[in-house]
């Protein structure tokens, strides 16, 4: 659905895209991530067709966005992060408009704006001025012009900026439930955010692709397969050296390593031999031995941690790259 290759952007001299390429297949929903200045506004406005790459292509939905702009912007629904609005007009009015730009026919678009409205739970402000509606509101009203003309590829840009948390967590679920009918790109630095929505995820850093994964292939990527956290209360029957030598004897474990623990238990992270699953193993030879099994869980990274080890944790502020988009594309 989305094919990006060898895209760069250069301005005089700061490359802010630099020879990045990556695919997004049709329904999948893509977290596109990176720290401040990475490149993702510039990234997302070159797909979107605001402006062209200086080196590369990229196609939407089959169409070149330098050669065929008018045909990529039919397929796409934009979200920025500050949406496209018009103070001034009601949300019927605004989305009809916005309907009309967008080549909904003309017999569909009172039917088609009830439907928006209502998918995007902002059906009982419709006759309201958007100037008089919450921060909240206003996303919404902007989610609902993006996706008015229905359109093959959604790219949100901070889509729950400014909402509540009983919002974002509709707005969560009504971008899950357009996985599939849609492809999507979510761009957010609300990283729990990707892992509750997103099924891979695209990292780039100063410019360049730093990884391309799906979310649970990233988080294991510094972990050991098989890896197992477990937490153990002797009740002071044994000491942690104890411990660890039984857990050592269990079929299947390669090494165990000793975690910092509080002063009444102890935490040990257990390898297993590739292709062993020791779990139910570990968890009876510490219920035989009569202690108490606290916790047993598997262990990887956090995205939080893959991203921070991929981008490092300092970033500077992204320049400007160009003048602000008008109210609707």
């Amino acid at each position: 659905m989305i094919q990006v290759q060898g895209l760069s952007k250069k301005y005089a001299r700061h490359v802010a895209v630099n020879n990045i390429s990556f695919s997004v297949e049709k329904g999948d929903i893509v977290g596109f991530l990176g720290p401040n200045g990475a490149g993702k506004t510039t990234t997302m406005r070159i797909l979107t067709c605001f402006m062209p790459p200086t080196e590369g292509t990229a196609t939407v939905a089959g169409f070149d966005v330098f050669e065929e702009s008018f045909e990529v912007k039919k397929h796409i629904g934009y979200l920025p992060e500050a949406p496209p609005l018009y103070p001034e007009m009601t949300v019927s009015d605004y989305l009809n408009f916005v309907a009309r730009l967008k080549n909904v026919p003309s017999n569909e678009i009172k039917s088609r704006t009830q439907q928006v409205m209502e998918r995007c739970a902002v059906a009982d402000e419709a006759g309201r001025l958007i100037s008089k509606l919450s921060k909240g509101y206003r996303q919404r009203v902007g989610l609902a012009q993006a996706i008015i003309h229905n359109p093959d590829v959604l790219i949100l840009d901070e889509p729950t900026s400014g909402l509540d948390p009983k919002q974002i967590n509709e707005t969560r679920e009504l971008i899950k439930s357009l996985a599939g009918e849609h492809t999507i790109i979510l761009s957010t630095h609300i990283l729990p955010e990707v892992e509750a929505v997103c099924e891979k995820v695209i990292i780039i850093n100063k410019g360049k692709l730093v990884a391309t994964d799906s979310v649970e292939n990233l988080k294991n990527r510094g972990g050991v397969a098989g890896a197992i956290q477990v937490q153990v209360d002797t009740a002071g029957d044994a000491d942690g050296f104890s411990v660890h030598q039984r857990l050592e004897q269990v079929s299947g474990v390669s090494k165990v390593v000793d975690r910092p623990s509080p002063a009444d238990r102890f935490i040990f992270e257990v390898e297993s031999l590739q292709g062993r699953n020791t779990r139910a193993d570990v968890a009876r030879a510490i219920v035989h031995a009569g202690w108490n099994l606290l916790e047993l869980k598997s262990t990887s990274l956090t995205l939080e941690e893959v991203f921070l080890e991929l981008t490092g944790s300092h970033s500077q502020p992204e320049p400007v790259e160009a003048p602000a988009e008008g109210a609707v594309q």
